[in-house]
C-alpha cells in the first residue's frame, strides 16, 4: 500500500495554525468567531471515537468513527497525529491537511500539546498558538458551568490542564482568553501577521519586476533621445 502523503506547506499557499488550550478554556467559541471574521480560514476536522454530543454534526465538528476504524487508520499511518483523552481517541488525517492547504486555505488545527509536538516534528513550518485561561479559578468555573462533566471528570480535566499549560512555553504565541472580543482580536492579529510574512516573497518579486520594467522604460527613453 502506498504510504500516505506527508502534508507540507510547500504544496500550497495555506498556513497551518496549531491551536491548543486546556479543556474548558473557551477555545471552540473563540475559533468559531475568528473563522466567521477572516476569509480563507477553515477548521481541520479530526476523527474521533467519542460519541457525538447533542449539538455536533458529522463532517462539521468531527468525523465520528468506531474504535476499530480508528485503529485501522492508525496502523496504516494515515494520521498526522493522534492522541487518547479520557478513553477516547482523536486523530488528524494527513489527507485532510494536504487537501486543504493545497487549495490555498489556512487551517486551524485543534490539538493538545502532545499532538502539537508531533505536528511540529512532521511539518516544521507551522504556527503554534496556545490559548490560556486568566486563572485556574476561572477555568474551574467554566468547566463546572457548562454542565457537561461529572465532578470526577472536572477534577481530571483540571489536573490535565495544569500539565498542559506547563507545555505552553514552547509555543510561538500565547493568548490569554478573558474577554471574547479581546481574544478574538489578538488571534486575528497573529493570523494576519503570519499571512503578511507568507506573502512577503511574492510582494518582493512583484516589486523587482516593476523595478526592472521601470528601468527598461528609462533605458529605452534615453536611447530614443540619443537617436
Amino acid at each position: 500500500m502506498k504510504e500516505p502523503e506527508k502534508p507540507n506547506r510547500r504544496q500550497g499557499s495555506g498556513i497551518i495554525f496549531v491551536i491548543s488550550a486546556p479543556s474548558g478554556a473557551g477555545k471552540t467559541t473563540l475559533l468559531r468567531e475568528v473563522v466567521k471574521q477572516l476569509p480563507d480560514l477553515r477548521f481541520s476536522i479530526s476523527h474521533t471515537t467519542r460519541p457525538p454530543r447533542a449539538n455536533e454534526e458529522r463532517g462539521k465538528d468531527y468525523y465520528f468513527i468506531s474504535p476499530s476504524e480508528f485503529e485501522k487508520m492508525r496502523s496504516r499511518g494515515e494520521f498526522l497525529e493522534w492522541t487518547e483523552v479520557s478513553g477516547n481517541r482523536y486523530g488528524t488525517a494527513k489527507t485532510e491537511i494536504s487537501r486543504r492547504i493545497a487549495a490555498g486555505k489556512d487551517l486551524l488545527l485543534d490539538v493538545d500539546s502532545r499532538g502539537a509536538g508531533k505536528v511540529l516534528r512532521e511539518l516544521e513550518t507551522v504556527v503554534l498558538i496556545y490559548i490560556l485561561p486568566p486563572s485556574l479559578r476561572v477555568l474551574t468555573r467554566r468547566l463546572t458551568g457548562r454542565g457537561l462533566d461529572s465532578p470526577e471528570v472536572v477534577r481530571l480535566r483540571l489536573a490535565n490542564a495544569r500539565k498542559e499549560m506547563g507545555e505552553s512555553r514552547w509555543y510561538h504565541y500565547l493568548i490569554v482568553y478573558d474577554r471574547v472580543d479581546e481574544a478574538v482580536e489578538r488571534l486575528k492579529a497573529v493570523i494576519m501577521a503570519e499571512r503578511c510574512r507568507r506573502d512577503k516573497p511574492a510582494i518582493l518579486r512583484k516589486m523587482r519586476i516593476l523595478r526592472e520594467e521601470s528601468d527598461g522604460k528609462n533605458h529605452r527613453g534615453r536611447l530614443l533621445k540619443k537617436g
